[in-house]
């Protein structure tokens, strides 16, 4: 072989060394494609997981709000019923306070004419007080018109004594 076959041969060589650090690097490279890949598809199948949790969800989200929409407007309502009725409440509560002013004046009337009664009766019953005081002021007189002869009387016995 001559020389420039030779040297022909050596940069061939060279370049199929190249080539087969090349390959080595692509074969190093796709083992590293395939471990990302196989990463991706856990990440993928751990996505779906969740995307089925959250679907679940959703629907569950879903059945409680149509509950709430149910329960608002059976508390909706209630409470036009509760207005409804406290209407009403305000309504009874002015005719019993129109028929409690009712009884009332009649019970004012009732004791205005009991008062002029019993002043009447009192004005009756007057005199029979003032006999009372004179039959207790005579009885008082008369008490110390007694106290007042004993006590002259026993004052003349202690005289006689002495």
């Amino acid at each position: 072989m001559d020389q420039e076959t030779r040297e022909m041969f050596g940069k061939v060589l060279g370049v199929l060394e190249v080539i087969k650090t090349d390959v080595s690097s692509l074969k190093s490279d796709v083992s590293i494609l395939k471990t990302d890949v196989s990463i991706l598809k856990t990440d993928v199948s751990i996505l779906k997981t969740d995307v089925s949790i959250l679907k679940t969800d959703v629907s569950g989200l879903k059945t409680d709000v149509s509950g709430l929409k149910t329960d608002v407007s059976d508390l909706k309502t209630d409470v036009s019923d509760l207005r409804t009725d406290v209407g009403s409440l305000k309504t009874d509560m002015n005719v019993m306070r129109s028929r409690q002013d009712e009884m009332y004046l009649m019970l004012k009337g009732s004791e205005e004419s009991r008062q002029r009664i019993k002043s009447l009766e009192e004005k009756s019953t007057i005199a029979a007080i003032e006999r009372e005081n004179l039959e207790v002021e005579s009885a008082k007189i008369v008490g110390a018109l007694r106290r007042s002869a004993h006590e002259v009387l026993k004052g003349l016995a202690d005289e006689e004594v002495s």
